[in-house]
């Protein structure tokens, strides 16, 4: 009863919502670079939103399936198939036994997530479940997976929903993530050095699009663009940074903190992504374009609060339409 790895993909990994608690010893937090894809693939399945999840990127992995089992893929879009036969995005989907799920081409977005019901048995690291891939440790043997890896999923399918379906099967509801628009407009609050920016340059902060470098990764953006300058050249001293922190750097340039930040920074904090749009941010690549636009604690605290809502309403959805597809197929454990 496992998910085994036939060929690896370029960075896929094992992660959760993260590991908090031990900043004060260097470790930071890791986890899903898009928090809320990773709960949606894991409402559609009907897990717990903090169940461990496969992120991938492109070229993904190809997994086969030694027994059946539910899954769902959320996030990126890069044209799942499953035996050759294209399977939809945001769906719950059974899966047979020796099926094999591929990816043929990124269609929109950076990164995938993949949950399988029950989830997957695991060691944990310090109470998480992420990779940290400096450390070597959590997730899957603390690194990226490998061809051969098996992962064991810790629940066994119902047999009374194997013999419902004998072959893959997409489940007929789908999860809706439109709750937003615009992917690319990123809401900021100001951050303590902000006001050590010129004005020329904090208009051009709100005026320009930053590009995406292919200097960046899971630790952070580093962003293209015409420099912006502060009024004096003095050194910050090194403090608290975090996921979605905008540093500027000696050059001028600046990059986005990301889901594997260090703890501290030396560089001026001008902004903070706020944490509404972190998903936002997770689902755009190299050569893809930014906007910033000013807002208020107010603001970053509603939006956040409609992206929880949005998130239990779809839990709550999924979970009662799955409970009806099991009752109409006799499943009871």
């Amino acid at each position: 009863m496992s998910l085994k790895i036939i060929k690896a993909g370029i960075q896929d990994t094992l992660q959760d919502m993260g590991r908090y608690g031990h900043r004060q010893l260097g470790i930071n937090p890791t986890g899903a670079m898009d928090k809320f894809s990773m709960q949606v693939s894991n409402a559609l399945v009907g897990n717990a939103p903090e169940e461990a999840v496969i992120e991938m990127h492109f070229p993904a992995s190809v997994f086969m399936f030694t027994e059946p089992a539910l899954i769902a893929l959320s996030g990126a879009d890069f044209h799942a198939h499953i035996n050759g036969e294209p399977v939809p995005h945001l769906h719950p989907i059974l899966v047979a036994k020796n099926d094999l799920l591929h990816f043929k081409q990124p269609h929109h977005g950076a990164r995938a997530y993949l949950s399988v019901r029950g989830g997957f048995e695991h060691k944990t690291w310090l109470n998480s479940s992420s990779t940290h891939l400096k450390a070597h440790a959590g997730g899957f043997k603390g690194r990226q997976l490998r061809k051969d890896d098996e992962l064991f999923l810790r629940v066994p399918l119902p047999e009374g929903l194997i013999a419902a379906k004998q072959e893959c099967y997409a489940l007929p509801w789908q999860a809706d993530v439109h709750w937003q628009e615009d992917p690319h407009e990123i809401y900021i609050l100001p951050g303590h050095e902000w006001n050590s920016l010129i004005r020329e340059s904090k208009e051009n902060l709100f005026m320009t699009a930053f590009v995406i470098t292919k200097h960046s990764d899971r630790m952070g953006y580093r962003l293209n663009h015409t420099p912006l300058h502060t009024l004096t050249h003095e050194e910050v001293v090194s403090s608290a940074v975090d996921f979605g922190t905008i540093q500027l750097l000696p050059d001028g340039h600046l990059i986005i903190l990301m889901a594997d930040h260090q703890t501290t920074g030396g560089y001026p904090r001008i902004g903070h992504c706020i944490t509404a749009h972190h998903h936002r941010l997770a689902q755009l690549a190299p050569g893809d374009k930014i906007r910033f636009r000013l807002t208020d604690q107010l603001m970053a605290e509603n939006l956040l609060q409609a992206q929880h809502t949005h998130l239990q309403q779809l839990a709550y959805s999924c979970g009662n339409r799955l409970q009806d597809f099991l009752n109409k197929h006799h499943v009871t454990h």
